[in-house]
C-alpha cells in the first residue's frame, strides 16, 4: 500500500535529471534549494517505482519545491531537502511504523525534532519505508520490508538487502533522493542501513534529539538521527534537529553544541590515538583488508592507532533485550493512548491491540514472518526484572565496557568495520547479516555516539567503518570521522540500480 503526492514540477519550472556527486566530502558553498529539490524529486520518478524500482519512499510532498523556493537563505539548512522515516510524525501524513494497524494514524502533529528541523530551514519532502515496527516484532524478519511499503531494495544492487530499520531513508539518500534522511535507532538501525548503502549515518547520545512523537520502542536506547551523502552534512542536520524537549526529560540533561560542523574542515588527525578493536573484524577476509587500507589511510594521517583485544559481558545482550521488551510493551501503549481516534473507530490503543491486529490480519502482516518478539514483549511484566536488567546492561555497556576502553587505552575513539557487504534479501528465509562484524551494540545499550562513514567496497558493495566515543562526544566523533573521510584513499562505488552480477 504506496501513498504517493506527486510533486509538479511545471508549477514551478522544468528541471532536468541532474546527476548527483556521489564523492562529496565537505560544505555545499551558494546551494540551490529550488534547482536540487527538482533534481531530488525527479530521481524518486525515475529510480523508486515499479518492478526494479528501490521501493525507498512511501509519500512525498507536491509542495516540496515551494518550500525550497521560500527557505532559501534561511536557518541552518536554507531549503535543503529531507526524507524522514516513516516512524516519526509529521503533519501532511499518517505515521504507520510500515504497519497497517497504523494506516489511519494521521496526527496531523510535528514531532519536536521535525518542528526543529522546519524551524532550521528544512523542507521536509516525503516519508521513508522501514523495516515494520523498526524490526522489534519478530526475530525472523527481512529488514526494509513493512505491510505498509513492501520490501525496499539497496540501489547498490537491488536483489540485495537495505538493511534496517532505516532501510528507506539509507537507501534513498545513497539514490539521491534528498539531500539528507532522519532514521531512528534503538540497535544498529541507522548505521547499519548507512553502512550497506554507502553513506554517512550518525546514532547520537541518547538525549540530544527529543524522541516525543516517534512510534517507540525503548526509551533506554531510542534516538533519531541524521543520514546523509557526508560528514559534514550529517552534521548541519544534527544541529538543525537536536534541542531540549520538556516533554522528553532525557533532553534536559544533554551536553548540546550549537553547531556540529563547527571545526570539520580543519580537525585533523594528527596525534590522535585510536583504539582499534580487533576481536570486532570478523571473519571475512574481503571486509578485512577494507579496514587495513581505512587504518593505513588514518595512519597516514598521522593518527596513532592502538589495538585493542576485548570482549564484552554477554549478559549485556540478554539484559538489554529484557529491556527492549518490557519498554516496549509500556511505551507503545503510551504511544497509541495519545494518537487521535482514527475515522473508522478501529484505534489500537496497546501493544495487545496491535498483537490481535497481526492475527486478524495475517495474510497482508504476517505471511513473511510472525510476531513472536510481540507476544514475549506482552508477557514481559516483571518490573523489579527489568530495573535489575536496565541496571546491567548500562552499568556493562558504559562503565564496564566502553568507558574503560577510553581509559584503559587513552583513545578518543574505538573503530571497526560498521558491517558486511549487503546480503540477497529473502523474505522467506529473512535476514542473514553473517561475519560476527562490528561494535556498535555497546554503544546503542549504552546511548553513546556512533558515527558510520563509507570506507570502500566489497564486490562493489559498500561497506562501512564505525567511529564511537563517550557520551556527549559527539562533536569530536563528528570531526574525527570527518578527518578521516578527507584523508580516505578508497574509491567508493555508485549505485547501479542493477542486480548483482560477479561480472
Amino acid at each position: 500500500m504506496r501513498s504517493r503526492t506527486l510533486f509538479s514540477l511545471a508549477a514551478l519550472c522544468a528541471f532536468a535529471a541532474a546527476p548527483m556527486s556521489f564523492a562529496q566530502r565537505g560544505p555545499t558553498p551558494d546551494f540551490d534549494a529550488l534547482g536540487d529539490i527538482g533534481a531530488r524529486v525527479e530521481r524518486i520518478r525515475q529510480y523508486d517505482d515499479g518492478p526494479e524500482g528501490i521501493n525507498a519512499v512511501i509519500a512525498y510532498s507536491h509542495t516540496a519545491g515551494f518550500k525550497a523556493r521560500d527557505l532559501v537563505g534561511v536557518g541552518l539548512l536554507k531549503g535543503r531537502s529531507v526524507l524522514v522515516k516513516d516512524n516519526i510524525e509529521t503533519e501532511e501524513w499518517p505515521t504507520t511504523a510500515g504497519s497497517l494497524a497504523l494506516a489511519e494514524n494521521f496526527t496531523r502533529r510535528d514531532a519536536p525534532l521535525i518542528a526543529n528541523l522546519r524551524r532550521n530551514g528544512g523542507v521536509v519532502l516525503g516519508k521513508t519505508n522501514l523495516s515494520e515496527w523498526a524490526n522489534i516484532r519478530s526475530d525472523f524478519s527481512t529488514s526494509g520490508w513493512s505491510a505498509v511499503g513492501g520490501l525496499t531494495r539497496n540501489p547498490h544492487a537491488i536483489d540485495r538487502n537495505a538493511c534496517g530499520s532505516s532501510s528507506g531513508s539509507g537507501a534513498a539518500v545513497a539514490a539521491g533522493m534528498a539531500w539528507g534522511a532522519i532514521g531512528t535507532e534503538t540497535n544498529g538501525s541507522i548505521t547499519c542501513p548507512a553502512s550497506v548503502n554507502g553513506i554517512v549515518g550518525f546514532k547520537p547520545s541518547v538525549g540530544l534529539v527529543s524522541r516525543t512523537h516517534v512510534v517507540p520502542i525503548s526509551s533506554t536506547q531510542d534516538t533519531a538521527g541524521p543520514m546523509t551523502r557526508t560528514v559534514h552534512d550529517a552534521a548541519l542536520l544534527l544541529s538543525a534537529i537536536a534541542g531540549e524537549d520538556p516533554a522528553d526529560p532525557v533532553t534536559l540533561d544533554a551536553v548540546r553544541t550549537y553547531d556540529y560542523t563547527d571545526g570539520l574542515v580543519d580537525h585533523s588527525l594528527e596525534s590522535v590515538r585510536i583504539g582499534v578493536m580487533r576481536q570486532q573484524l570478523g571473519s571475512r577476509a574481503d571486509v578485512r583488508e577494507v579496514f587495513e587500507r581505512a587504518l593505513a589511510d588514518m595512519e597516514a594521517a598521522g593518527a596513532v592507532l592502538v589495538d585493542i583485544e576485548f570482549e564484552p559481558d554477554p549478559q549485556m545482550y540478554r539484559d538489554s533485550f529484557t529491556v527492549l521488551k518490557f519498554e516496549l510493551r509500556e511505551e507503545m501503549s503510551r504511544y497509541l493512548a495519545s494518537i487521535p481516534q482514527f475515522e473508522s473507530g478501529r484505534t489500537p490503543r496497546s501493544l495487545a491491540d496491535l498483537i490481535a491486529f497481526n492475527r486478524s490480519n495475517a495474510g497482508s502482516e504476517m505471511r513473511w514472518f510472525g510476531q513472536d518478539i510481540f507476544l514475549e514483549a506482552e508477557a514481559t511484566t516483571d518490573r523489579e526484572a527489568y530495573e535489575k536488567a536496565r541496571a546491567n546492561a548500562l552499568r556493562i555497556a558504559g562503565p564496564e565496557t566502553l568507558d574503560k576502553l577510553f581509559a584503559e587505552h587513552d583513545v578518543a575513539v574505538l573503530i571497526a568495520p560498521t558491517r558486511g557487504p549487503a546480503w540477497t534479501s529473502d523474505l522467506v528465509n529473512g535476514d542473514n547479516f553473517g561475519g560476527s562484524i562490528g561494535f556498535g551494540s555497546p554503544a546503542a545499550i549504552a546511548g553513546y555516539p556512533h558515527l558510520t562513514v563509507p570506507m570502500g567496497a566489497v564486490e562493489r558493495l559498500p561497506v562501512g567503518i564505525s567511529f564511537i566515543g563517550p557520551k556527549w562526544a559527539d562533536h569530536e566523533v563528528l570531526k574525527t570521522g570527518a578527518a578521516y573521510e578527507r584523508a580516505r584513499t578508497a574509491v567508493l562505488p555508485a549505485p547501479t540500480f542493477k542486480r548483482w552480477s560477479a561480472d
